[in-house]
């Protein structure tokens, strides 16, 4: 049988945050979940390794706060910053040819709150309403529109999809059909000045 691993305490979960935040941005919630997977998995090995599952549960549970400490101290030294995240994450997004329905659903899934993304997405890709957001978001859907071979990007090899599939697949990615008919028609001369722009923004 294998010997039981030492248990998680502050010291080896703040290395664990510190690793992680060096490799990859991410938000509070999602660093959060990643120290409760750690915790998890040493609790996995040390029932395998003989520890009775009530006393696992006892230390996984005394984790908790000190999770909730190391998110704290990480958001304070600015390592996790939601808002910057959501700003980046936002923009990055966008230039892969997700709509702004699909970013918010995105960074509400990584537990940023609604009025933190809500002004992410106001920065990074105008205000609804606004001019900026508009472009936006076409711009988005004439990226999918090249990642899918469709509407300025359709190949004149390939026989061409039905009008209400494509329009299906624009809807499945969040874009209103207002947004995906002008993306369609728009010339394909048209459509990759638009893509260069938006992504150099």
């Amino acid at each position: 049988m294998d010997a039981i691993p030492p248990s998680p305490d502050y010291q080896s979960l703040k290395e664990a945050a510190l690793a992680h935040l060096a490799r990859f941005a991410t938000t509070r919630q999602s660093l959060r979940q990643m120290l409760q997977r750690r915790v998890r998995r040493w609790g996995v090995r040390a029932v395998r390794a003989g520890m009775f599952a009530e006393e696992v549960a006892t230390y996984e549970e005394a984790c908790q706060p000190l999770i909730e400490q190391i998110a704290e101290e990480m958001e304070r030294l600015g390592a996790v910053d939601d808002a910057a995240f959501s700003r980046s994450r936002s923009r990055n997004l966008a230039r892969s040819g997700r709509s702004r329905r699909a970013v918010q659903a995105h960074l509400q899934g990584k537990g940023v709150d609604g009025e933190t993304v809500r002004q992410a997405m106001d920065e990074s890709l105008g205000e609804v309403g606004e001019e900026q957001a508009r472009q936006a978001e076409l711009a988005a859907a004439v990226i999918l529109a090249r990642k899918r071979a469709v509407g300025p990007f359709h190949r004149p090899d390939r026989p061409e999809k039905e009008r209400m599939k494509v329009l299906a697949i624009f809807a499945r990615n969040g874009f209103s059909q207002d947004i995906a008919m002008k993306a369609l028609e728009m010339e394909r001369e048209d459509a990759e000045d638009l893509i260069i722009e938006f992504r150099s923004l």
